[in-house]
Parts: C-alpha cells; sequence; structure tokens
C-alpha cells in the first residue's frame, strides 16, 4: 500500500477528530460521537457484518465500498475511546514479521 492511501487514513482521523472537538457541529460524525462510545462501537459491529457479507457476496464494489464504512466507524470508535490511529499502526508496526499463531499465542490468556 503506498504512502498516498495511508495518508487519506491520517486525514480521516483527523477530520474524525475535528469533528468530536466541535460536538456541535452539523455533521453525522459529530452526532455520532455525541451518542458515546456505545453508539458507536454498536455501528462499528453492524458495519463489520456488512462488509462480511460483501465479502460473502464476492462483489469486489460492494466489498470495496463496505470496508470504506467499516474502516471510518473504526476511526470514530478510536475517537470515541481516546485511541490515536498513530497507536494502532504502532501496534501493527510491532507486529509486522511476527506470525500471527505466534502474535496470538503470546498474548495473555484470560
Amino acid at each position: 500500500m503506498n504512502n498516498h492511501r495511508l495518508e487519506v487514513l491520517a486525514r480521516l482521523a483527523d477530520t474524525v477528530a475535528a469533528r468530536k472537538a466541535a460536538p456541535g457541529a452539523d455533521s453525522y460524525t459529530a452526532k455520532l460521537l455525541g451518542r458515546g462510545v456505545e453508539s458507536c462501537a454498536k455501528k462499528l459491529g453492524e458495519e463489520a457484518v456488512e462488509a462480511a457479507l460483501a465479502a460473502v457476496s464476492g462483489d469486489r464494489r460492494q466489498i470495496a465500498a463496505e470496508s470504506a464504512d467499516l474502516l471510518y466507524h473504526l476511526v470514530v470508535v478510536l475517537a470515541a475511546t481516546g485511541v490515536d490511529l498513530a497507536e494502532v499502526m504502532a501496534e501493527l508496526e510491532r507486529r509486522e514479521g511476527t506470525s500471527g499463531l505466534a502474535e496470538k499465542a503470546s498474548r495473555p490468556k484470560s
């Protein structure tokens, strides 16, 4: 993935943060954030299901559209919980080159 596309995600996170800082703004993002973490998380879950169903359908355009919705709502949940996108990217970077099985096995058991 090229840097330009990663910059799009970073700009999205900046836009969501700006909407969070202006809670009275007339925007979907501001209204969603104003409803709280639970509402944001519920919407993220709905979008995840829609993305999964799109994947099963095999329709590339629908998969891309639903995945974009999913990424947007993930960024909203990050903003709602105070987690910076940079923290997520750092965690992905930390895991880079590590087997998924090994990474999962290294997690604390709960």
